[in-house]
């Protein structure tokens, strides 16, 4: 195994876990916060797939497939098409709604797209420096595994969520609401 394929099978765990997070769910259940601070699984799998997406445009130097496919307008999302999720407030949380059909499909388009670029890093393009904003600068190994770091924790919160739905009785989305 060399460093691409490593790269490619990280980037499809993240894609396993997305889809296992949302599948399955209507848009009700997707937007459910477990109180009113928390992140919805929704704003999850938006938030990692757009921070992904940007990262991967910036070592492309291409747009973001949210900008430049028309992702942005498919969500019809009351935000700033540049938004990723970083720092958002509750409220800006709760402005994050769509099918699950629309997520994985944003989701999806940009897993192909950063699996295309992986699968031809060799391992001296990982030492390039890509940002040198921090001390040390940052080569795109890096950035590369924050990413995937970042993504998995935030695939990892979606799967949590809809663990604690599962949980709630039929037609409830509200687990306090059991005891």
């Amino acid at each position: 195994m060399n460093s691409a394929d490593l790269l490619t099978d990280a980037f499809d765990r993240i894609r396993g876990v997305v889809h296992e997070a949302v599948d399955g769910l209507d848009e009700q259940a997707l937007t459910h916060r477990l109180d009113p601070a928390a992140n919805s699984i929704a704003w999850l799998v938006w938030h990692l797939t757009r921070v992904q997406d940007e990262h991967l445009a910036e070592l492309q130097a291409t747009e973001s497939l949210w900008t430049g496919r028309g992702w942005f307008e498919r969500f019809d999302l009351p935000i700033d098409r540049d938004a990723t999720g970083y720092g958002d407030t509750p409220a800006e949380v709760a402005l994050i709604s769509a099918p699950p059909e629309l997520l994985t499909g944003y989701h999806d388009a940009v897993h192909a797209r950063t699996v295309r670029f992986v699968a031809a890093l060799d391992d001296r393009d990982l030492d390039a420096i890509v940002d040198t904003n921090w001390d040390p600068p940052v080569t795109m190994g890096v950035r590369l595994v924050s990413v995937i770091a970042d993504d998995l924790q935030h695939a990892g919160q979606a799967a949590f969520v809809r663990g604690i739905l599962s949980r709630a009785p039929a037609g409830r989305t509200d687990p306090a609401a059991t005891h």
